[in-house]
């Protein structure tokens, strides 16, 4: 069966595709997954060996999106996060079974939908992506394994990190920045007062990693850190090229974005900030790994400092046993 799975939005959200797409390829591995996905996850895409064939959704025309659809003959789709545009070129491609959730006017493109109200936030947003599969399979396992992404030549791109940067002690990581993807972080000097912490034990190198946009970002901690030993990274490759070294990293230390997800789908520990909401939660938004530390920054100005104290404590509590 070739079968179609919908997530063409930002990269958190399509890490949290990612156990949907693993369980509906090894429920039948004779099955042909096929991966929709936004032009900044293809390579991540193209990385799994879970997905047998990657459709670019480049934002354009419908009907060359409807096209590319037909092309790959599909025989079923599994929708997980719709718009009026994707359910119409599905309908357009002539899909016999397309699944997705009844929300938004797109559903009435899909012959399968189902209710969820994910804003209730019963689940995750993966395990909501996961329970549209038994739509299709009503006996798929749901069982995943963590961590979900392992690349060979993680090591060795590691190796050559260190080589380039003179680190010569495990790292833990600091992502400052957020992609505009989060409902709450802290600013660049309260994450240095984070840095300051970790620089108390002298068993870790410090790494500052930056995305490839946050070139501004970049400049103002290199000016504020000045001849500290901090190690400032910014990030020139793809998201795969990211996630190797991601994957090498003691401990992640973020908001809730999408290199949080990354740093969590390959392995690494991961410290991470989220709105004090119920939809921008960690019970929504928890990424598909282990060993994850959540907390909510508060609105108001006095529950955020106190928070932020917490956090400090923490994250000094975490440091002092990780060996």
């Amino acid at each position: 069966m070739n079968i179609l799975v919908v997530r063409n939005d930002k990269l958190g959200d399509f890490i949290t595709a990612l156990p949907t797409l693993y369980v509906l390829k090894h429920h039948n591995p004779h099955n042909r997954i096929i991966a929709l996905v936004a032009p900044l996850n293809r390579k991540l895409a193209l990385s799994c060996d879970f997905i047998d064939e990657v459709i670019v959704d480049s934002g354009g025309d419908i009907l060359e999106l409807a096209f590319k659809i037909k092309q790959a003959q599909i025989d079923a789709s599994v929708t997980l996060f719709s718009n009026t545009r994707v359910a119409l070129a599905q309908w357009m491609a002539r899909i016999p079974i397309r699944i997705a959730p009844a929300t938004k006017i797109a559903q009435i493109f899909y012959n399968r939908r189902i209710t969820q109200r994910r804003s209730e936030v019963k689940m995750a947003e993966f395990e909501y992506n996961l329970q549209l599969s038994r739509a299709l399979f009503p006996d798929i396992s749901l069982e995943f394994p963590k961590p979900l992404l392992v690349y060979a030549g993680a090591s060795e791109a590691y190796v050559s990190f260190c080589r380039e940067y003179a680190i010569t002690k495990p790292v833990v990581a600091f992502h400052p920045g957020f992609g505009g993807s989060s409902d709450a972080n802290w600013t660049l000097r309260e994450y240095i007062e984070l840095i300051w912490i970790a620089q108390e034990f002298n068993h870790f190198d410090i790494v500052m990693t930056f995305g490839p946009d946050e070139e501004k970002l970049y400049n103002e901690a290199k000016e504020l850190l000045e001849e500290s030993r901090v190690v400032l990274y910014q990030s020139r490759g793809s998201v795969v090229d990211f996630a190797l070294l991601l994957s090498s990293f003691k401990l992640f230390i973020s908001t809730s974005t999408g290199t949080y997800h990354l740093a969590n789908a390959v392995g690494c520990e991961t410290f991470t900030f989220f709105a004090d909401t119920l939809f921008a939660s960690a019970a929504r938004w928890k990424s598909i790994g282990e060993k994850q530390h959540h907390f909510m920054i508060p609105l108001d100005p006095l529950g955020r400092r106190e928070m932020f104290e917490t956090v400090k404590a923490e994250l000094k509590n975490r440091l002092s046993t990780i060996s």
